[in-house]
């Protein structure tokens, strides 16, 4: 808590007199579209965020305010990889890519799972 607050807010004007007074500063980037975090197997996703940036003692804090959705990230399959499980499984090439995306990627589940299929 800053000192002279009590349990009442304080005038918006003297508060950032009073950050100034300790070397912090915020800053509003406007005209954000979006922002996506990425993790290893999904993105967090904010439409409608809105973005402050907080700078104490030459360290810059984003703050983020919106509403998260969470989006399942989708592996991406190279084209080598479809041909070689289609022809070690003996399939087309679409069930070789749909093989891969359930295995996340992993080669030689997708073709285990196809030659199961296929027998």
């Amino acid at each position: 808590m800053f000192p002279g607050m009590g349990g009442r807010g304080m005038n918006p004007s003297k508060m950032k007199q009073m950050m100034k007074q300790m070397g912090i500063s915020t800053e509003e980037i406007n005209d954000v579209e979006q922002v996506i975090i990425r993790k290893s197997d999904k993105d967090i996703v904010f439409n409608d965020a809105s973005v402050t940036v907080m700078t104490a003692q030459g360290v810059d804090t984003y703050q983020i305010v919106g509403t998260p959705e969470e989006v399942e990230r989708e592996v991406e399959i190279p084209d080598d990889d479809v041909k070689m499980v289609a022809e070690q499984a003996g399939t087309s090439e679409d069930a070789a890519r749909e093989a891969l995306k359930n295995t996340k990627g992993d080669l030689a589940e997708a073709i285990t799972k196809l030659s199961e299929t296929s027998e």
